[in-house]
């Protein structure tokens, strides 16, 4: 735990106005991203302090495809159900602003706008889906 990290803090419920939505992993937690690039954009962040993507090791593999799996979870009980028009990913340092790992879940990709398809263009030099 980083008493710093605004995400650890919001894994422990310590941030009050930022709410929880419903996840079936004790390990995981996920809300709305403050700066929505789609209609559905959630984040799904461990409740252990991770750093970013940079810091994933092979061993990290199970715990990447149960946040995906939370993310399609979120996506499906918020009345979204295309899941093939979804992007997932995670933002490469310099271009993460938290540095605590957490997954960018994004429907329907075939409604980001102009920037957000720049800013979370599918296997970039910044952000890795």
């Amino acid at each position: 735990y980083d008493g710093k990290c605004v995400f650890c803090r919001i894994a422990r419920r310590e941030e009050p106005g930022t709410a929880l939505l419903p996840c079936e992993d004790e390990d995981l937690v996920c809300f709305r991203d403050i700066k929505p690039g789609a209609p559905h954009h959630y984040l799904v962040v461990p409740v252990k302090h991770m750093g970013n993507c940079k810091t994933l090791k092979t061993e990290h593999i199970p715990l990447v495809k149960r946040m995906m799996e939370v993310g399609k979870a979120v996506l499906q009980k918020n009345n979204f159900s295309d899941l093939n028009d979804v992007r997932m990913g995670f933002h490469c340092p310099p271009f993460c602003s938290i540095a605590h790992l957490h997954l960018h879940v994004l429907a329907p990709a075939s409604q980001l706008g102009f920037f957000s398809r720049l800013y979370y263009r599918v296997n970039s030099y910044w952000f890795i889906t």
